[in-house]
């Protein structure tokens, strides 16, 4: 008894980050009950988390706006600052769209259901648009765009020429790219037992995201509609030519963007780990469904 005692204590403040095993353990659990939160719940973390998103992206801008720093330099910085936004959806508590890919894992072990996946995942992307579209308000009204001379402003119109100019088929790609790299940075922070351990964890992905020039929708969702403010409203540059800054041009961003997530999200991290850590070595960490009873899965639809 003296000896289960002390393996509870030891597990319970150990300092260890937790193994892949538990990680895969832990995501299960936390997709459940992440698909059965009541929807005015969901929906608020959703907001805050896309307005945490936009704190990162408005962060990033500022790097990039700066000429003097060199390419890779400036692409490695601004993917560090950005990861501004990953903490406080990871630490502070909120629900975010590409991070949210990872429910599939319970989806798959049969704990929830596809329609539950769906409205969750329908449920937070429409919350994290309005989280960022709030923050392009607040940020405009801000006059944040007019640092460094117009120049953050101008930074903004950039990435998002960057973002609507490539083909459907590029954009998906990298969305793809892009959650594979953000869900790692989830799967890294979900092994920290502090603060400075989840930092430590999602920093370098995302960065890796940002700096690689890969589509994020949630973050596109920030940068697009203040560059669409910026060109309505006559904030733009002389000789600069923002005529692909449309609704259609934002359109055609996001969709293939958020197609390309889910698929890296939940297939090339998901998926993969399921596989090795339920399926490859079979089931070592057995789940408790919502009512405690290991073993019993909801039924497939």
């Amino acid at each position: 008894m003296a000896e289960k005692d002390a393996s509870q204590k030891s597990e319970m403040f150990g300092s260890d980050a937790y193994s892949p095993a538990e990680i895969q353990e832990k995501v299960e659990k936390l997709g459940v009950k992440k698909a059965r939160m009541p929807f005015l719940a969901s929906f608020m973390l959703a907001v805050v988390a896309g307005g945490s998103i936009a704190l990162g992206g408005m962060f990033f801008v500022i790097i990039l706006a700066d000429a003097t720093l060199g390419f890779a330099f400036q692409r490695l910085f601004g993917g560090i600052v950005f990861a501004l936004g990953l903490a406080l959806v990871m630490i502070g508590g909120a629900e975010l769209f590409t991070g949210n890919c990872l429910i599939v894992m319970a989806w798959i072990n049969r704990q929830i259901r596809t329609g539950e996946v769906l409205r969750n995942w329908t449920v937070i992307w429409l919350g994290n648009l309005v989280g960022a579209l709030a923050m392009v308000v607040m940020v405009f009204m801000a006059h944040h765009t007019e640092m460094n001379g117009g120049a953050v402003g101008a930074a903004v119109l950039k990435l998002a020429i960057s973002k609507i100019t490539p083909d459907t088929v590029t954009i998906f790609f990298k969305g793809i790219l892009c959650n594979i790299l953000v869900c790692l940075g989830v799967w890294l922070a979900y092994a920290g037992r502090s603060v400075a351990d989840k930092m430590a964890g999602m920093v370098l992905p995302v960065a890796a995201f940002v700096a690689a020039g890969f589509e994020h929708c949630v973050a596109n969702m920030y940068f697009l509609p203040l560059a669409y403010v910026l060109v309505e409203t006559g904030h733009v540059p002389a000789g600069l030519d923002v005529s692909a800054i449309t609704l259609s041009g934002i359109v055609h961003n996001l969709i293939p963007a958020t197609l390309g997530n889910i698929v890296g999200g939940a297939g090339g991290v998901g998926l993969v780990y399921w596989i090795i850590y339920r399926k490859a070595l079979g089931g070592l960490h057995p789940l408790p469904n919502p009512q405690g009873e290991v073993g019993r899965r909801a039924p497939a639809e």
